[in-house]
């Protein structure tokens, strides 16, 4: 194809260009699209676009590719008049930036419209244009602009996304923007002339799609279509689409004959390409890259020149387009110079839509799908690889990222998706497993992870969805054999949890998170630094009336036992021994001691729930063959819908663990595992924590602060309490999420700063108080928000008066409104006090600093006492 000369004449008058544009106008569309799946180069979103009507009688929309989009998608197209109609894909291009939405005309009902004619031979240097889209969302611009080139390179959007390539676009400075993308660039004739397709963000130059192959699609995609009796045509159904798409998987770009000569072009050669191809042309195609595994791999090599196809010259991608896609399957003779050496090369073409994914798995949330033709080209990579479009939970989980290239599953090659789903079914759930990958970043360096199958029912079973061109749908079909119903964590396990449940109407709270540290946290006026942590939603009520029986566990006002002989004994060792010494505490605690991994599937992240995966320090406070229980700050299990892992501070095992309660306004939780799962040895070593919830502490008592170290290693240190009856005050969240109200909290002089957390011990090993990770939400002067932490001592009174209603499964408890201290404290005057309880706060706790204020309640809870807020 030789360059157009500069467009001679006279502009087209106002009149003719008003004309053209009322024929256009009502044939433009504005699209939605939302993208339901991760697939190939594009994540689930939702953008809109532009589209406009090329068939009327069959009801074709074209548009960009990059808008219909590879994957599953929902659209709907409204017109000018705000009629919204549904539009389906019915192609896509897999590699030049144009595809086609069906609709059904009859659904158009209040619009006379035509469909828009294609001319690309009359795109031409120097003609005047007008593009008619969506332009910045405005449903209808028009935008002038001049072609300037025809013989542009196809821009380069993404180096890990979609890009066209083989082919020449269109420049003009229009000015285009986002939603602009599928808009006509049309003549003064009405006739459109290339498609918009992009556009430089710095200045106003906008790139436009050549429309020669889209006339040769849109021709096939029209013989897919029947002819009714009488007229007219069939358009409920279709033939799925044949378009033939042959390739080399190789790269071109044009480059003129100065560069040419750098790179060896005899003068010989340029004079003969010269002389057949005409004095127009510039240059000739040198190959850029080559996808391995391809027919050209091996062959040639970036840097060769190619001078003529099958014995004939050819400078433009066209031509060359046009003899690969009428040659599928067959073969095609290339002529190219390499350094000044002529070859002579012998190709296979093979089919584009081969290399193309048009189905993928779903597994727990994530997608894997055959490496495509396009990320094939980007990565370096042989077509078919097991592609990680989405990770999902458990991929996510195991640290697999997105885009990476999957190559072994339980130490076995995977070198295609059929293979990925033949290793995964033999998986049981709950295995874990090595996976290896590679990304394009560091190809040469793969990565094996420890993969945990799924245990859960957080997702549905892995599904394959397969593109049905004959619908625009997607056709869904379960991808492996029902599993079996996955063990609970244990019979006492899930009896706790239904008394738990029926305790006290179990709410979901707070986590921690893995990472960095950020300032925040409030208590008393005071702020401190942290680790961010995750939010939290309100609790869900579980079954009620379920029962317990838990025998060798006593709770008494003074100390806890909840460990066997052997640990009463330890502790009276203990408390024979000199006071002060941390070692013995450390001894005395390390088998109670848990560090709790968990995993919060991204379906539930609601509510406030702002990441993950999170980690934190858990304590072992009962222990027996049938049943353990751990109890938690509500900052580390955030939601009950998680996976949690326990790894024992007395014996190196790992095993799962079920959260049975969440207290919904207190900041512990409570959560089981299964005693023999963790084996003999493992079950003899750990040993529950004694807990002494009263006398209560006062200020000046020593205690030591334990606690595991990132390396699980126990850790501690002598401190003294500050405030025994610190008044907590967590402030309320812009979103909704779970807070700690209504408690009194234990504070320190020194502790290991805002990520530590464990538990306050006398110097006898028991535990006096739960030191706990709180959550916060805190707003800056500038209007910024964090997600923020603190710590805080929370009595063990609370954990040991709920471990007991846990055991014994009594009848749920009503939820107290909202308390905090008046400001600035005061104590209750003469006029209000008429029944003395004034004097009996002050004398009763001498430390206490203020009188509980009623700041707000639920609407609809019946108050016993018929407080309102303000009492």
């Amino acid at each position: 194809m030789e360059i157009d000369p500069v467009v001679e004449g006279h502009s087209a008058s106002s009149d003719d260009w008003r004309r053209a544009l009322a024929r256009v106008v009502p044939a433009v569309v504005v699209l939605r699209v939302t993208v339901v799946r991760a697939f190939d180069t594009e994540s689930a979103n939702s953008s809109y676009a532009t589209g406009f009507i090329v068939d009327k009688q069959r009801g074709i929309i074209l548009t960009n590719r990059h808008v219909v989009k590879p994957g599953p998608v929902v659209a709907e197209a409204m017109f000018l008049n705000r009629e919204e109609i549904p539009v389906h894909p019915i192609y896509r291009d897999p590699v030049h930036d144009f595809g086609f939405f069906h609709f059904d005309p009859a659904a158009v009902q209040f619009l006379e419209y035509q469909d828009i004619p294609l001319s690309p031979e009359a795109a031409a240097v120097g003609l005047e244009i007008r593009v008619v889209g969506n332009d910045s969302g405005e449903k209808v611009s028009i935008l002038a602009g001049t072609i300037a080139r025809l013989d542009r390179d196809a821009p380069v959007y993404k180096k890990d996304g979609y890009n066209d390539f083989n082919t020449f676009y269109l420049q003009a400075a229009s000015g285009t923007k986002g939603g602009s993308s599928g808009s006509p660039v049309i003549d003064s004739r009405g006739c459109a002339v290339a498609l918009n397709a992009g556009s430089k963000s710095s200045s106003a130059s906008a790139f436009f799609l050549p429309l020669d192959r889209v006339v040769r699609a849109l021709g096939a995609i029209q013989q897919c279509f029947e002819e009714k009796e009488g007229g007219g045509f069939v358009v409920h159904k279709w033939r799925p689409p044949v378009v033939p798409r042959g390739t080399l998987q190789l790269t071109f770009i044009h480059r003129g004959f100065d560069e040419t000569r750098r790179l060896g072009l005899k003068r010989e050669t340029e004079a003969e390409v010269r002389k057949e191809a005409g004095a127009a042309e510039t240059g000739l195609l040198v190959v850029d890259s080559v996808v391995p595994g391809g027919p050209a791999d091996g062959r040639l090599e970036p840097g060769d020149i190619l001078v003529r196809v099958n014995g004939k010259v050819l400078t433009q991608f066209l031509a060359l387009e046009s003899i690969l896609d009428d040659a599928v399957g067959a073969t095609v003779t290339l002529d190219v110079e390499r350094g000044g050496t002529p070859l002579s090369l012998t190709l296979s073409v093979h089919d584009l839509h081969s290399v193309t994914p048009d189905r993928f798995l779903e597994l727990s949330g994530g997608v894997l799908h055959a490496l495509s033709y396009q990320q094939a080209r980007n990565f370096r990579f042989p077509c078919g690889l097991v592609y990680v479009a989405e990770p999902g939970y458990m991929l996510s989980r195991a640290g697999v990222p997105r885009f990476a290239i999957i190559q072994k599953l339980a130490d076995k090659e995977v070198p295609d998706l059929e293979s990925f789903i033949r290793e995964f079914g033999r998986l049981k759930a709950g295995a874990r497993v090595p996976i290896e990958y590679v990304t394009h970043g560091e190809r040469h360096r793969p990565k094996s992870v420890l993969l945990v199958v799924d245990r859960h029912a957080w997702y549905a079973p892995p599904e394959m969805y397969c593109r049905d061109d004959s619908t625009g749908l997607w056709r869904i079909a379960q991808a492996l054999p029902a599993p079996p119903p996955s063990a609970a964590v244990g019979g006492d396990a899930a009896a706790a949890g239904g008394a738990a449940d029926g305790a006290a109407g179990a709410g979901e709270g707070e986590k921690q998170e893995e990472g960095g540290s950020k300032e925040g946290g409030e208590n008393g006026g005071e702020q401190q630094r942290g680790e961010k942590r995750g939010r939290g939603e309100e609790g869900e009520g579980g079954e009620g009336g379920k029962k317990c029986k838990v025998e060798e566990t006593v709770i008494s006002d003074g100390d806890v036992p909840h460990a066997a002989a052997d640990a009463a004994a330890d502790g009276a060792e203990a408390s024979a021994k000199p006071a002060g010494t941390s070692s013995l505490v450390e001894s005395a605690l390390e088998p109670a001691f848990v560090m709790m991994e968990v995993h919060v599937p991204s379906s539930v992240m609601v509510d406030g729930v702002h990441a993950q995966h999170f980690f934190g320090t858990a304590l072992v406070v009962h222990h027996t063959p049938q049943l353990g229980l751990i109890v938690v700050d509500r900052n580390t299990v955030a939601v009950s819908v998680s996976d949690i892992m326990l790894s024992f501070s007395a014996y190196p095992v790992e095993v799962p663990g079920e959260v049975v309660f969440l207290h919904p306004v207190h900041n512990f939780a409570f959560v089981a595992y299964d005693p023999s799962a963790l084996g003999a040895a493992a079950a003899a070593a750990v040993k529950p924590a004694t807990l002494k919830p009263s006398p209560p502490l006062h200020r000046g008592d020593r205690v030591h602060l334990v606690g595991l170290s990132r390396s699980q290693a126990v850790t501690s240190r002598q401190s003294v309490v500050t405030n025994p009856t610190a008044t907590l005050t967590v402030g309320a969240a812009d979103c909704p999420r779970y807070r700690a109200i209504n408690m009194d909290v234990v504070e320190i002089d020194t502790d290991f700063g805002q990520s530590f957390s464990g538990v306050l011990a006398d110097d006898t090993g028991a535990v006096r108080a739960l030191w706990g990770s709180f959550s916060t939400f805190l707003k800056y002067g500038d209007g910024g928000t964090d997600d923020l932490q603190f710590v805080r001592g929370i009595p063990i009174a609370f954990v040991s008066s709920v471990l007991e209603h846990i055991l014994l499964a009594p009848p749920s408890t009503p939820i107290r409104p909202h308390l905090t201290p008046p400001l600035p404290p005061a104590p209750p005057s003469a006029a209000t006090d008429t029944e003395g309880k004034g004097q009996a706060i002050v004398e009763g706790e001498e430390a206490r600093e203020a009188v509980g204020q009623v700041r707000d309640h639920t609407g609809g809870l019946q108050q016993q006492a018929g407080g309102t807020a303000g009492c």
